[in-house]
């Protein structure tokens, strides 16, 4: 029996697959609405006439990019009536990623935090343009705008950005080093190390999606983010094991409660110290913590 090969149009979307994901997990910060955008990419180029097509990718991208647009006005309708704070979907991530500094940085949970605070267009024209490298004239037709505004749209959005973005580059050993203070804290119970790295300001989310008990609104300040992780963690003591993972590209911890995945926390720094803390514990949102995603630019 011969190895059947897919036709043209199978061919280049699976060529273009991990791209095509990690454009539409920039814009929507959920991986299992990227899955559905692609899946609706898939429909619409399996009816394009192949011979009409001069930039396969730069089609599919497009594809791509007005369905991400569409599900992310709806997502935010969505997000309006979610239940306590929102926090992006965590992705177990290949090594690669790490690697590609740039990409780790964008799909940080620090940084996807950052992009959410951006109106639906100009988070896909800073995403096209700052993390892909598109042409604005290819970012106009993905969006719907003249190549002039698309400039404007990109300039006010990277001005909006580079003012909230986390301070200094966060080496993957200062993030290990954060996280091993945590460790310390869930394992221990002792706090001082963890006050060390804290910032004064810091902030904790959680996100239980009214399914799983988080904390209803941010926490803010070293004390009482510490007071708050020591108590939890001694009504948990001896039920909780803990390990590190690469998560969005950065140095992360899975929690598990009798065996069973509880909670990803993942963390922002500025300037060495820990400025913001984000406890995924929303199992819905947990799914794609059993597999490696491959991301790509």
């Amino acid at each position: 029996m011969g190895v059947t090969t897919p036709d043209p149009a199978t061919e280049a979307f699976l060529t273009h697959r991990n791209l095509l994901f990690t454009v539409a997990y920039e814009m929507l910060g959920s991986a299992a609405d990227a899955e559905d955008v692609l899946q609706e990419t898939w429909l619409r180029w399996a009816g394009v006439d192949l011979g009409t097509v001069r930039d396969q990718r730069a089609y599919l991208v497009r594809i791509t990019t007005r369905q991400a647009l569409t599900r992310l006005r709806t997502l935010g309708r969505r997000k309006e009536s979610y239940v306590g704070s929102w926090l992006p979907e965590p992705l177990l991530t290949a090594p690669d990623v790490a690697e590609d500094v740039e990409l780790a940085e964008n799909v940080s949970m620090a940084m996807l935090l950052v992009l959410e605070t951006l109106a639906p267009t100009e988070r896909a024209v800073f995403v096209l343009r700052e993390v892909f490298d598109l042409g604005y004239d290819e970012i106009a037709d993905a969006v719907g705008k003249s190549p002039a505004a698309v400039r404007q749209i990109a300039h006010r959005a990277r001005n909006h950005v580079a003012a909230r973005r986390p301070r200094g580059t966060v080496s993957a050993a200062q993030a290990r080093s954060a996280l091993e203070a945590f460790r310390q804290v869930i394992e221990t119970g002792d706090l001082q190390r963890l006050l060390d790295i804290l910032a004064p300001d810091v902030v904790m989310l959680g996100d239980g999606g009214g399914i799983k008990q988080a904390v209803p609104r941010p926490i803010v300040g070293a004390d009482k983010v510490a007071r708050l992780l020591a108590a939890g963690m001694a009504r948990v003591a001896g039920r909780m094991t803990v390990r590190s993972a690469q998560v969005n590209g950065y140095p992360a911890l899975i929690l598990a409660l009798d065996g069973e995945l509880d909670t990803v926390v993942a963390v922002r720094m500025d300037d060495g110290l820990v400025t913001g803390l984000y406890a995924v514990r929303n199992p819905e949102k947990l799914s794609h913590m059993e597999r490696e995603t491959v991301l790509s630019r």
